[in-house]
């Protein structure tokens, strides 16, 4: 009874994360020299192929997202077996990003008051980021997004040219970042000598970081596509 209660778990769970499927859009730009009458029509064609995709997967998640709330209704209206499957349910969807989340911790506002003086040099680049949110993730956070974005495990950070994309999503400065844990430890773990908050601002960067009792973090609205990755079950090979 014990392990059937376990696979249904890890059902459940997988429902949330493995058929949520995605399509990114690319940006697709176009070399040196006009693009050619045919290479435009076959590049609208393709667009409307992909709008077409991502409609339809977006309108799979929907359904799924209705199945597991209906589930979660009458889950909450069962025994103590139910309720305990729906416990471990709402924090697997906490910890894979899945849920709106709000607690103690801190918001840091990341700012390039010189407007990158520099064509095509970034004051505040990807590297920044990224030291940021391992900053934050060794001091305990529990949530984080940048401007919006809810950061998960498939979070991608990179520049594009003069900008950044997170999940996707094109940014230039100012950057709002908002982390969930102990507001001290958040705020001590930046402001060390030699941290990334003295890095960037060294660079040029103007960094303010707010203490709060309450940060609301949102949930990832995106899609998460799952190709190969798949759980181990008890008895495989190691």
């Amino acid at each position: 009874m014990k392990n059937i209660k376990y696979q249904l778990a890890m059902a459940l769970v997988c429902i949330v994360l493995g058929l949520m499927l995605s399509i990114q859009f690319r940006t697709v730009r176009g070399g040196v020299g006009t693009v050619s009458e045919f290479r435009a029509r076959e590049l609208t064609s393709q667009l409307k192929k992909l709008e077409e995709e991502r409609n339809a997967l977006i309108a799979l998640k929907n359904d799924y997202e209705k199945k597991i709330r209906d589930y979660e209704v009458t889950a909450s209206q069962g025994s103590n077996s139910a309720k305990i499957l729906k416990e471990e349910l709402d924090n697997a969807r906490i910890i894979a990003g899945l849920e709106d989340v709000e607690g103690p911790g801190v918001t840091i506002v990341i700012d390039d008051l010189n407007a990158s003086k520099q064509v095509g040099y970034l004051i505040i680049d990807q590297g920044d980021l990224l030291y940021l949110l391992n900053t934050l993730n060794a001091a305990g956070a529990e949530a984080i997004s940048i401007n919006g974005q809810r950061i998960i495990a498939t979070t991608e950070i990179h520049e594009a040219g003069e900008y950044i994309n997170i999940n996707t999503v094109k940014f230039a400065p100012p950057f709002t970042v908002r982390a969930i844990g102990d507001p001290a430890t958040l705020e001590g773990s930046l402001l060390i000598r030699g941290g990334i908050v003295e890095l960037m601002q060294e660079d040029g960067a103007y960094v303010t970081i707010t203490k709060e009792q309450n940060v609301k973090v949102f949930k990832y609205n995106g899609v998460i596509e799952r190709a190969y990755a798949r759980a181990i079950k008890e008895g495989d090979d190691q």
